[in-house]
């Protein structure tokens, strides 16, 4: 029956989303069921996309890319697929009326992994918007259930809660992008001598994504801010955790924040949003 490969092709990006990022995982089961199978849907198709460029080191990922694009279009043009994860990918583009634009957005910056490996501004905000941006974008699709008036209302703000949580990766992954898949994200920065005012200008920056950011997760349907807030609240002790380190030590090392600190992270934070307070 093809409910049953529904189903499981759900619980394949389910399963992805849960493996790969337990922090996001936990704030999604705060979602009603039918918004926690989009996310996922979406979360898995981006998943297996960042692992063709940042792990399949050995294969021929150019090719691979662009072999998962052609099936990404085909998937949605068609309405199905064999490949579990675009299959439900392509049903959550298509019911709630995903831009492809954002898909093509994604999918370029992905490429952009492929061949660049440092960035002046333009390709840097190019980057962050392909990457990241347009992922909250679609999940803001669903979250809104398409109230278009809504989404371009909210869009501002999901722009800058994406492009904050992305910054905050490359600050915790600098090591790692630097050293293994020789990446440097941020324009114009000196990984032999990391400057403090440079570090400065980028923490700054951050800090006003997260600011705005905040002004449109308070005005998201119930159904969805509580989840999004925490993954926000979480996020932001990541990075102040991280500007308060030394630069060349939060560097050398991945920071991560404790389970212990998680947890409560998350009840602070349900708590806060069934008060109205946050």
């Amino acid at each position: 029956m093809k409910s049953l490969y529904d189903q499981i092709s759900y619980e394949t990006s389910e399963h992805l989303t849960k493996e790969y990022s337990t922090s996001f995982s936990l704030s999604i089961l705060l979602m009603p069921k039918k918004l926690r199978k989009a996310i996922y849907a979406i979360y898995g198709f981006v998943r297996v996309a960042d692992e063709i460029v940042d792990t399949f080191l050995d294969y021929d990922q150019g090719n691979m890319l662009n072999e998962f694009k052609d099936e990404t279009y085909k998937a949605i043009e068609r309405g199905i697929s064999t490949n579990p994860v675009l299959h439900c990918f392509q049903e959550v583009v298509r019911k709630y009326n995903i831009d492809h634009e954002l898909i093509d957005a994604f999918l370029h910056s992905m490429e952009m992994d492929l061949y660049r490996s440092q960035h002046d501004q333009s390709t840097y905000e190019e980057y962050i918007y392909g990457s990241a941006e347009v992922v909250g974008l679609m999940c803001l699709k669903v979250f809104l259930n398409g109230d278009e008036a809504e989404y371009l209302r909210l869009k501002p703000t999901a722009k800058s809660l994406g492009s904050a949580f992305q910054k905050v990766n490359f600050l915790r992954d600098m090591k790692h992008d630097y050293q293994n898949l020789e990446r440097v994200y941020f324009p114009g920065m000196d990984m032999v001598s990391l400057s403090p005012e440079q570090m400065k200008a980028i923490y700054d920056d951050i800090e006003k994504d997260f600011d705005y950011a905040l002004e449109g997760i308070e005005q998201l349907p119930k159904s969805s801010r509580g989840a999004v807030y925490i993954a926000y609240k979480y996020y932001r002790r990541l990075f102040a955790k991280i500007r308060k380190m030394d630069t060349q030590k939060a560097f050398d090392q991945r920071i991560r924040i404790p389970n212990a600190i998680k947890f409560r992270i998350l009840c602070s934070s349900y708590l806060r949003h069934q008060l109205n307070v946050l």
